[in-house]
């Protein structure tokens, strides 16, 4: 992998982390364009550079994370346990379906529940406008649907902010706390995949990982500040049918519509 094409990838994980189009299958996507091979070290790179945008997290919400510190993190850790469970336990068998044609898939289906969620979803109605009036119980059932989108194109973002929304959420508390969510996931998740493929890394790609990196973490702090103001103002519909229309569009590049 070279700097220009690990830059790219950063700035493509770095927007699209905590957007609910998922990072993962973007990722995926877009490496099949560049014909980037998907061998040890680049499956390590995809989720390591995600450590960047968990830095623009931090950066982002430190005020709210340092006031609540406890009971926060506390139900953070607590809405991780599933996806740590299940990611530990099948971490081989969800490494081998991470392919171009599982991406697209899932970006349809996940586009189709946003919308049909839509549908019947009344902000107004939501009874949780503060990301501090979660519950326990209400964490640990996200952290579940979190747990789902370790199917590649199901989107972390996506499935934990679905999750919110049916368990009374707005749309900011939704999101706000779907991006705290992925502190210690992906903090966890990195550190073990670096530990599991550590051999593949040497002085050359160790520098491609640092780029990509540093360009993660400036374009998620884009992203988060536009994804707040957007939803602000808009429903997640049309994040629905960008899924849909991508994942489309996958298809026939990959000749299975064709």
């Amino acid at each position: 992998m070279d700097l220009l094409d690990a830059a790219i990838l950063g700035i493509v994980e770095g927007l699209t982390e905590f957007l609910p189009i998922s990072s993962t299958g973007h990722l995926i996507l877009t490496s099949e364009l560049l014909k980037i091979p998907q061998n040890t070290f680049h499956k390590t790179f995809e989720v390591v550079i995600q450590l960047g945008s968990i830095l623009a997290v931090l950066f982002a919400f430190w005020e709210k994370l340092s006031t609540n510190s406890f009971r926060l993190w506390t139900k953070l850790c607590i809405g991780f346990l599933p996806a740590g469970t299940f990611g530990f336990l099948f971490y081989s068998y969800i490494k081998a379906i991470f392919e171009p044609i599982t991406v697209s898939i899932m970006l349809i289906l996940g586009g189709i529940a946003f919308i049909v969620l839509e549908i019947f979803h009344k902000e107004k109605e939501s009874h949780i406008q503060k990301i501090e009036e979660i519950s326990y119980k209400q964490a640990l059932w996200i952290g579940f649907f979190q747990a789902l989108a370790m199917i590649p194109g199901t989107s972390r973002s996506g499935a934990t902010i679905i999750g919110g929304l049916i368990l009374g959420c707005s749309r900011k508390v939704a999101a706000e706390f779907s991006f705290l969510l992925a502190l210690p996931a992906m903090v966890v998740a990195s550190f073990y995949s670096l530990y599991k493929s550590h051999e593949s890394i040497n002085l050359e790609n160790a520098f491609a990982l640092g780029v990509g990196f540093i360009i993660a973490f400036f374009s998620a702090l884009l992203a988060i500040r536009f994804f707040l103001n957007f939803i602000s103002r808009f429903n997640f519909i049309p994040f629905g049918i960008y899924r849909i229309l991508l994942g489309i569009i996958f298809l026939f590049y990959l000749d299975i519509l064709g």
